[in-house]
């Protein structure tokens, strides 16, 4: 798809709005057809949720734009054909990203390797090996730049690796890996999903691990804690139906414990890069892991949202997390209808999603 400049913007500006996230801005270009009369439209969705809106200026939107060019970054939306496939499927996908280097790495076959900051020198070996191995034979290699494993994962794999940061474009984290990610925007495919300028904060973690998670088709944990972010990363691709994947460890080592735990609650033992070459080599989408079902969430054609009037949902809702479906069952209206009042709380600041595909009132 061949974007207008006037509706490119159009959309930087849409995501960048308070309250708008992928799901809402997903819906509002589905209700409303371009982003430009979503942006109109908003102000007035605010008032019927009960609170006055404004869009995001778009002078700061041009500054963006300035900022992303200085870079030497591009935009990468949703609906555009280089757009990875698989990260498309999964709940929640970005709707834009910046990135820089060679967009066809994101094509490929792609694994994640990920794993612990402080990992065991034995642990750091493992993980550049396997990814040497694995860019090999022609996988790319998918990491989120952090210190231990997923540095050595990123190095093995040179240049047929992707970094995934949780900052914008232009900010280099950890500072100790600027060189690193220098050279992975060079030599290989560096993205981001938060604007210029953003310093990562602990809540862009989850969000980039989902598109870790989402870019590839089995995710391995090398050496981990039990209560990690490299763990969210594998229950994020296990919910996607990808392979989880995780090389066992010491039962004394309490950085091996988080692998262990995986493979006990279902993640497939590897022992070699062969064994993840014999894993994802024609991936269908039917992982023989068993950690973690894919969540199920109700579906609606654009067509039926763009035609639906909010249902009166209100009186569900409380501060404790209910699931959309549940809340679909329960009104006995349509899930277009259902969606487009949730959408219109959510603009108006009252309303909080969670994972699974779950809703709140904010409290």
């Amino acid at each position: 798809m061949t974007l207008t400049q006037a509706e490119a913007f159009a959309r930087i500006r849409l995501l960048r709005s308070p309250r708008i996230g992928p799901v809402s801005y997903a819906q509002l270009l589905a209700r409303y057809g371009d982003a430009n009369a979503a942006l109109e439209a908003l102000p007035e969705m605010g008032k019927s949720g009960g609170q006055s809106y404004q869009a995001a200026p778009r002078e700061r939107v041009e500054r963006e734009v300035d900022a992303v060019r200085r870079a030497g970054a591009k935009y990468l939306f949703h609906d555009q054909p280089d757009y990875p496939a698989l990260l498309r499927e999964i709940d929640g996908a970005p709707p834009i990203l910046t990135f820089r280097g060679d967009l066809a790495l994101a094509s490929a076959p792609c694994v994640a390797v990920v794993g612990a900051r402080n990992a065991s020198a034995a642990a750091v070996k493992l993980a550049r090996d396997f990814a040497g191995a694995l860019g090999e034979v022609g996988f790319t290699v998918v990491s989120g730049l952090a210190r231990g494993i997923d540095g050595a994962a990123h190095e093995g794999a040179f240049p047929r690796t992707i970094g995934v940061i949780a900052s914008g474009i232009d900010i280099a984290y950890p500072p100790q890996h600027r060189d690193l990610q220098e050279r992975i925007a060079s030599e290989g495919l560096l993205i981001a999903e938060q604007p210029p300028g953003t310093e990562p904060r602990g809540s862009h973690f989850p969000s980039r691990n989902r598109i870790i998670a989402g870019l590839a088709s089995g995710t391995l944990v090398v050496e981990a804690a039990v209560k990690s972010g490299s763990l969210i990363t594998a229950r994020l691709a296990g919910e996607a139906g990808r392979e989880v994947m995780a090389i066992p460890g010491s039962p004394l080592e309490p950085r091996s414990h988080g692998c262990n735990h995986l493979i006990r609650e279902g993640a497939v033992l590897v022992n070699s890069p062969e064994d993840v070459v014999e894993l994802l080599t024609g991936f269908d989408g039917s992982p023989r892991s068993t950690f973690r079902e894919p969540v199920g969430a109700f579906d609606h054609a654009p067509e039926e949202l763009a035609e639906a009037e909010p249902a009166d949902i209100a009186a569900l809702l409380t501060t404790a997390p209910v699931s959309v479906d549940e809340l679909i069952r329960q009104s006995g209206a349509g899930a277009a209808a259902v969606q487009l009042a949730l959408l219109e709380l959510e603009i108006a600041g009252r309303l909080e999603r969670h994972a699974a595909g779950r809703v709140s009132l904010r409290g």
